[in-house]
């Protein structure tokens, strides 16, 4: 394992990488994300301190997702390892359990009750990232998001 110091914007991998790494986060805060054929930006998560983000893809396939900094960042890279993770098998479940209910409220759920959801899943960042991302984590226009946070904090 190797520790790294990344500067804001820097890109820690690219779509189409083989042998794409897992990063946890010391400080700062990362996040990964796709891009359509328009060139508009699908944030899939962020990670800020203590949490880890990777491609979830076997390391010999060519990795889905960009993964960048959104703060100068001090991160540990990790060796994809199936055996590591499986001796962490209940942060494994409950990444799934997250990641399941989230595409859930992708498809069902009001803007506000995603919204309410980004809140408890990540308290520390609100303040950290730029509405138009948070917008984009939350499938939404930032005209919404805007619209939610003056209802709601008014």
């Amino acid at each position: 394992m190797k520790r790294i110091n990344v500067k804001k914007g820097e890109i820690l991998q690219k779509k189409g990488e083989l042998d794409s790494k897992v990063y946890h986060v010391v400080s700062g805060l990362l996040r990964s994300y796709t891009l359509d054929e328009k060139g508009r930006e699908h944030i899939f998560m962020f990670a800020p301190e203590n949490w880890t983000i990777g491609d979830n893809l076997p390391k010999d396939v060519p990795c889905e997702l960009y993964i960048d900094a959104l703060e100068d960042s001090d991160v540990r890279v990790l060796q994809k390892d199936i055996k590591r993770e499986a001796k962490n098998i209940g942060a494994f479940l409950k990444r799934l359990s997250v990641l399941q209910k989230r595409i859930i409220m992708l498809m069902s759920a009001s803007a506000l009750d995603r919204f309410e959801h980004f809140e408890k899943t990540y308290p520390d960042i609100i303040q950290r990232v730029p509405q138009k991302m948070i917008a984009s984590y939350l499938g939404i226009a930032p005209e919404t998001l805007s619209k939610i946070k003056r209802e709601r904090y008014e």
